[in-house]
């Protein structure tokens, strides 16, 4: 008989290729432990070939002792059948020293012929010659019994790792634990189904199946928190303009724990324009995490400037290069402006904005564009689309298109198809465009969409988003015009007295100042939504006014500072093609 399988495994020990049946050396039970090594490499409960696991060439080791002994001598039937394991002292002595559990079965029955110290210790006291489902019912409770029975009619070992042994009633051990089983046939050729068995080789994987758990839970925790920080650096709530309806959705890839570099921002200008910004910074870390931060930081900052869509970029360039010059991020800016209805944006190496008509037709703003920010040596210009009543924009990262072994193009053409029959609220477009995908918490880059929405209001909705302008022609006449048309206009859209004297006021002001100051083409624009009033003068000097204290004997100046102290806010910025926009906001009373 062979024991060289249960003979120590060291580092550097040669294994003899054979030794003499027979010899009654005792094993070593080290080699027992490498049978439970399986056990980490798959979930409880699944089912093997027995030869693919350390246990199973154990078992098989110790079937062969099992079946090896039936040669000798004369014996009863029973134990011819079973092998005879019980004849040969040698073999009963080294499977009784077994740490791992062991059983032998004979017959289509299976009944018990053995069993070993280690198997009652666990299991408890065990008689043999019943059968296998009243003398070991532990075999039925864990499932094993018809594996022991295709292995019986089959003759090929099967193992099944990790199984679940709990206590509370009377055949529970006295320990819970984990078992790798492997069932191996004994005398598999012997053509009496009789004579033929199976040896249950039990495996205590109870250690390894603990470990196993706690690193996955750990690496659960370590996502969870790297999904947090992630989210902490992303906007807790989304800024709601009053002319769009906006809603982005996040869903972070993999489930490893280190975070990506998607983001995104919605920030309200003033004046009803609005700045959405996406962007997505290379590699996955705390380092690329660091950088997205800092770079919606400054967007924020540069977005307060109320720039043109490239000078942003342009200047979100040179900040990449500064933080980190190994890391390059891509990035899309644009300004929705609903007085115009049009989209102004600036793209740095990112795939383009895609806008859905309100019937059903697909636009690709994608020209012009540039390098990724960091990259530097560009000089970045910004593009413009249409974006009125009905239509609606979609701003993603590459997670959501791009698939290994395909060209970026087909994700795109797939995203402009699923959108075309995209309906409903931004939130169940973002929900749709994410399943059209297949996106989902198994994917293995982050995604990140962001959807607005400019809605096309009918009836009475209608009524609260209005709009009015006036050319301002002529000298100083245009002023008490300018007044005249500002209270016409408010008392049509009945507001209250006071707002509307504030309103005149208002506008009074920004026309002398730009009258002052300005050249033509000068214009007064009055626009009301559901939850303000935004009154605006350009005209064709691009110097942006500012705000300073007068002194008593100052005859100028302070214009600007009453509009600051009767308005909610103010401010400035210049139009693309020459020239400058101040305005005033008032929020409506509730």
């Amino acid at each position: 008989m062979n024991l060289t399988r249960w003979s120590a495994r060291l580092p550097g020990t040669q294994r003899r290729n054979a030794v003499p049946a027979a010899r009654g050396k005792a094993g070593d039970p080290a080699a027992d432990a490498a049978s439970a090594e399986a056990a980490t490499s798959a979930k409880p409960g699944d089912a093997t070939p027995a030869a693919d696991t350390a246990a199973g060439r154990d078992a098989g080791a110790a079937s062969a002792a099992a079946s090896g002994a039936a040669d000798t001598g004369a014996r009863p039937a029973a134990a011819r059948a079973c092998g005879a394991v019980t004849d040969d002292p040698s073999v009963t002595g080294v499977l009784s020293r077994l740490p791992a559990l062991i059983a032998v079965t004979h017959g289509p029955a299976h009944r018990v012929a053995f069993v070993n110290d280690a198997y009652t210790e666990v299991f408890g006291a065990r008689t043999t010659g019943g059968q296998a489902r009243d003398a070991l019912p532990e075999l039925d409770e864990l499932g094993l019994l018809p594996l022991m029975d295709q292995v019986h009619r089959s003759g090929k070992p099967r193992t099944v790792k990790a199984r679940k042994v709990v206590g509370g009633d009377d055949h529970s051990p006295a320990k819970p634990g984990y078992f790798t089983f492997t069932c191996t046939p004994v005398r598999s050729a012997d053509p009496d189904p009789e004579r033929r068995g199976v040896l249950i080789f039990a495996a205590d994987v109870t250690d390894q199946v603990h470990s196993a758990e706690r690193l996955r839970e750990s690496e659960r925790r370590l996502h969870e928190t790297a999904v947090t920080l992630q989210r902490s650096l992303l906007p807790q709530e989304l800024e709601q303009p009053d002319d769009l309806r906006v809603a982005a959705t996040y869903q972070p890839g993999g489930t490893d724990a280190a975070v990506g570099g998607d983001w995104y921002d919605v920030i309200t200008l003033g004046a009803g324009r609005t700045a959405v910004v996406i962007g997505d910074v290379m590699g996955r870390g705390v380092r690329a995490a660091a950088v997205m931060g800092q770079l919606r930081t400054a967007v924020r900052a540069y977005a307060r400037l109320d720039l043109p869509p490239h000078e942003v970029i342009q200047l979100l360039d040179g900040l990449a290069s500064e933080i980190d010059a190994t890391q390059i991020a891509t990035c899309v800016y644009a300004v929705h402006d609903p007085s115009e209805g049009r989209l102004s944006y600036a793209i740095a190496g990112h795939p383009p904005i895609l806008i859905r008509d309100p019937d059903g037709t697909v636009r690709k703003a994608d020209e012009p564009t540039g390098p990724p920010l960091g990259t530097g040596g560009w000089i970045h210009s910004s593009g413009s689309a249409a974006l009125g009543p009905g239509c609606t924009a979609v701003l993603y990262t590459d997670g959501l298109i791009e698939r290994r072994g395909e060209d970026i193009d087909v994700g795109v053409d797939a995203l402009t198809a699923a959108l075309s029959g995209a309906t409903g609220a931004p939130q169940v477009i973002c929900d749709r465009l994410t399943r059209a995908l297949g996106v989902t918490s198994e994917h293995d880059d982050d995604v990140a969409v962001l959807v607005l929405q400019h809605p096309d209001r009918t009836g009475g909705e209608a009524e609260l988003f209005r709009n009015a302008s006036l050319e301002l022609l002529g000298g100083i006449e245009a002023a008490p015009r300018a007044r005249a048309f500002a209270s016409g206009v408010l008392a049509s859209w009945r507001f209250p007295v006071e707002l509307r004297d504030l309103g005149v006021l208002a506008a009074s002001e920004l026309v002398a100042n730009s009258l002052k100051h300005g050249t033509p083409p000068m214009r007064l624009r009055l626009r009301r939504t559901d939850r303000r009033l935004i009154i605006e003068v350009t005209d064709g000097d691009d110097h942006l006014p500012r705000r300073r204290r007068a002194e008593p004997g100052d005859e100028a100046g302070r214009g600007i500072s009453i509009i600051a102290t009767v308005a909610s806010s103010w401010g400035s910025r210049r139009t693309p093609g020459g020239g400058k926009a101040v305005w005033c906001e008032f929020a409506l009373p509730d």
